[in-house]
């Protein structure tokens, strides 16, 4: 593929916007964005440049933004470190003021400021105070220098502040799909009682984590879409996940299902999730248990009510209109309308205008019950959360932040002027994927997050950590640059935008120690250099996976010993197979069945070929795994249906990291994997169930011994560096 450079013009506006004219493909060659690429982008993203005169004006409008004339609402800093303004906002000898969140006050003077910056002395105090200079007030996000990591979590669960911790041990989770686990009663979808099942149960086994899928809010007039990393709203929660019975107990729930006509227990024991049908039921009997609620309680105000109250209260205008688009796309899909908001009447795709508010006053009962659904949920997960911490994790719940949302959903339409339009999240082509990838999201726009003062990114941080010990942010890589690609247009023609990683790094940082919750960065794939080690300073961990972990001649995998030791270790994650299926091939089968091989150029059939290279990889791996001293000496590796994952298990629970998770699939040695990417239809993704309930698993001989095995194997694993008993608090 070859591409023509841009015009200076284009290309100089393009780059002050924070796009990369040109980028390094798989093979190492230098492409350049196309300019219609560009111009689609730019346009997009608020900056017209369809002629001379428009580039010009958009420029100036960049330049004024960027300049440093005006103070921007929100600045990052760190605690103990000189903070620059832009000298051009700042006159010699203004009185300044800071008033920190604590209430104390800070005044001075600047001097005269050299060069293009004024310094302010370093404030020790994290916090988002608020800098005072004349009639400009801004905030200042003073950071702590890294966030709060795994060791702190250990020390805060024996004493926290001013107590001294015994040593920590390397720590281990599990990792579950929320989604697949079973419980009696749940009407055929995961929820957050299971969760929370799993949670006490893996504790009492010595488990200090329980990491999540994405529990983000997906759209409840349409069930049919539900991959967890394509949500409605990384703000709001799954309301699919709510046990009915949690709140207003099992006679209540028995009565409101009877007016469903029991239909829920009919898809409590299939295999597969059956979304839409099991997502109708159990919304018509938590509308049924609403209405209870309504009659009952609202009117008398009980403790519950003004429960829900105090909720939707806190919660604000954000909540009230996440409610207000869940019943709008109902109303329009059930008059034939469309379900994306874009496609709307025009007054409706404005969350302020008057005929939204109109809508809202007249459906007041509809809008509500989102309302209701949402405290429900949130109930829901906390109870998981305050459980795994009662029963004595560390960590607790670990939440799954998504790249980004589905541009047709209501965090789109309720922050129109934070959110990219019309543009994709995706990724160039690569080797492996030689058309590249446009996955269907959206997220923020950098320019918007400057002169929006980063609101909408801090909300969206608030609201991963605040039911949760920890957050995974999937595509950590994003924080620095995210493919985007014209909504209608090939993955191929896109251009990578740079995200002001600094600031971002930051304020997951303040956030972290505000919430005691550790981050997890997903960090896999092609890693710019020095990246890495920009995570390591900011305490957020990585991820390695058995899969990718090769030795570095390349040939076999690498001693457990040699995993970083500043990384989460784990055994494969949702996106790749099992140890049972990549011992038995199974990835290369499915991937054979739905026609993602690619034909090689020797003629070889491409299943044969890769099931043979796979025979070679087992081999490999099952040496690694004699070395590191978790399988016999002197054995042959067993053959494909005996896959060794004992050995797998122990094998990652020997590298260093300060925690390690194994996913329930390989906890109970399953060959499916949860989701095949560049799959839609072909493979079951999202949908598979655990084949026992939680507390059946836990009963199961096999299940528990191979948990026994896993956390001594886990304590006599080396210390990471990272577990001091007294860690650093800012």
């Amino acid at each position: 593929m070859t591409t023509r450079r841009p015009n200076d013009r284009l290309a100089a506006l393009a780059t002050r916007a924070g796009f990369e004219v040109e980028w390094q493909d798989a093979h190492h060659n230098t492409q350049h964005v196309p300019e219609k690429t560009l111009g689609t982008l730019l346009e997009r993203m608020g900056l017209p440049c369809g002629n001379a005169t428009e580039i010009r004006h958009s420029a100036a409008a960049l330049e004024a933004e960027l300049s440093g004339r005006r103070l921007p609402p929100l600045m990052t800093a760190v605690i103990g470190r000189g903070i620059a303004l832009p000298a051009a906002a700042v006159k010699s000898g203004s009185h300044y003021r800071i008033e920190l969140e604590s209430g104390a006050i800070i005044d001075g003077r600047f001097t005269a400021p050299k060069g293009e910056e004024a310094l302010l002395a370093p404030i020790d105090e994290a916090g988002y105070h608020t800098l005072v200079i004349n009639d400009q007030r801004m905030t200042l996000a003073v950071a702590p220098p890294r966030c709060f990591t795994v060791a702190d979590a250990w020390h805060t669960l024996h004493g926290g502040e001013g107590e001294a911790a015994p040593p920590m041990p390397p720590l281990w989770g599990i990792a579950a799909q929320l989604y697949g686990l079973r419980r009696v009663g749940d009407g055929g979808i995961g929820d957050y009682t299971a969760l929370a099942q799993l949670a006490r149960h893996g504790a009492q086994r010595g488990a200090h984590a329980l990491a999540v899928s994405p529990t983000h809010a997906m759209f409840s007039a349409q069930p049919e879409r539900f991959s967890p990393y394509a949500p409605s709203s990384r703000l709001w929660l799954n309301v699919t996940h709510i046990d009915p019975a949690a709140v207003f107990g099992a006679d209540a729930c028995a009565s409101a299902s009877a007016q469903a006509g029991n239909a829920a227990s009919k898809y409590e024991e299939l295999p597969l999730i059956d979304w839409p049908h099991a997502t109708a039921v159990k919304l018509t009997v938590l509308r049924a248990l609403y209405e209870q609620f309504n009659a009952n309680e609202r009117s008398q105000h009980s403790p519950r009510a003004l429960e829900f109250h105090g909720f939707c209260e806190r919660a604000g205008r954000a909540l009230e209109d996440h409610a207000r688009f869940e019943a709008l796309q109902a109303a329009q899909l059930a008059q034939g309308g469309d379900g994306h908001w874009r496609n709307w009447p025009d007054a409706l795709r404005d969350p302020r205008s008057p005929e939204v508010e109109a809508f809202a006053a007249a459906h007041r009962n509809e809008v509500d019950f989102h309302l209701f659904l949402q405290w429900l949920a949130s109930r829901g997960l906390l109870h998981a959360q305050h459980t795994a911490r009662e029963a004595g994790m560390a960590v607790g719940l670990i939440a799954d932040l998504a790249v980004g949302c589905d541009s047709a959903g209501s965090h789109a339409w309720s922050y129109p002027d934070d959110m990219l339009q019309g543009v994709s999240v995706g990724a160039p082509p690569d080797l492996f994927n030689q058309a590249g990838q446009s996955w269907g999201l959206t997220t923020f726009s950098p320019r918007a997050m400057r002169t929006q003062g980063f609101a909408a990114f801090i909300d969206m941080l608030r609201a991963a950590f605040s039911h949760a010990g920890g957050i995974r942010i999937d595509h950590i890589l994003g924080l620095r640059r995210l493919w985007l690609v014209p909504e209608g247009e090939s993955a191929r023609n896109g251009a990578y935008l740079r995200y002001p990683l600094e600031d971002l790094l930051r304020l997951i940082a303040l956030e972290s120690w505000r919430h005691r919750a550790i981050v997890i960065g997903e960090d896999l794939g092609t890693v710019p250099s020095g990246f890495r080690e920009r995570l390591d300073e900011h305490g957020i961990e990585g991820i390695r996976v058995l899969w990718f972990e090769g030795a570095p001649d390349g040939h076999g995998f690498k001693a457990p010993a040699d995993w970083d030791r500043y990384a989460v270790g784990t055994t494969t994650t949702h996106d790749l197979p099992t140890v049972a299926g990549w011992w038995r091939g199974s990835d290369i089968m499915w991937r054979n069945r739905i026609g993602q091989t690619m034909a090689r150029a020797d003629g070889r059939d491409p299943e044969e070929a890769a099931l043979e290279e796979r025979a070679q990889q087992r081999a490999d791996l099952w040496r690694a795994f004699q070395r590191a001293g978790v399988a016999a000496p002197d054995v042959a590796p067993p053959d494909a249906d005996n896959p060794p994952v004992d050995e797998a298990l122990a094998f990652v629970a020997a590298t260093p990291g300060p925690l390690v998770t194994f996913p329930l699939e390989d906890l109970l040695a399953l060959a499916e994997q949860p989701n095949l990417p560049g799959s839609i239809d072909e493979h079951p993704n999202w949908r598979r169930r655990m084949t026992l309930p939680v507390d059946a698993m836990f009963d199961d001989p096999v299940f528990t011994d191979r948990l026994l095995a896993v956390d001594g194997a886990r304590r006599a694993a080396a210390p990471s560096p990272n577990t001091s008993a007294e860690p650093d608090t800012p």
